[in-house]
């Protein structure tokens, strides 16, 4: 099993900045890459970006490029996502996911593990 805890959410305005962390624990080795996916009320869960842990190749969605960045830290088993610049529309709990792929992907399936979530709400 892989366990994936969410920090860091919180209520902002619109412009401002948070930084969300996921600790992964358990058995890691079995995680190859992370993502950040989110899900706001009554609507489908939308990739955000990923990035692997050996070579820390990145990927982000297009909604979020250039004002969100994913990075990870490998000796704490930690993935961090940089939200910047955030609007209304980024409201959402942000969820993070463990996949065996050893790529990037934004394919929900392709995630075996995921975390509880944490509430990002920002208001304008």
């Amino acid at each position: 099993q892989v366990q994936l805890v969410e920090s860091g959410g919180g209520s902002v305005q619109a412009g401002d900045s948070l930084k969300l962390s996921c600790v992964v624990s358990g058995r890691t080795f079995r995680s190859n890459s992370v993502g950040w996916f989110r899900q706001a009320p009554g609507k489908e869960r939308e990739f955000v970006a990923a990035i692997t842990w050996r070579g820390g190749e990145s990927l982000h969605g297009e909604s979020v490029k250039g004002r969100f960045t994913i990075s990870r830290d490998n000796h704490n088993n930690s993935a961090y996502l940089q939200m910047n610049v955030l609007k209304p529309e980024d409201t959402a709990v942000y969820y993070c996911g463990s996949s065996s792929t050893s790529y990037t992907t934004r394919i929900s399936t392709n995630y075996n593990y995921w975390g509880h979530g944490t509430q990002v709400t920002v208001s304008s």
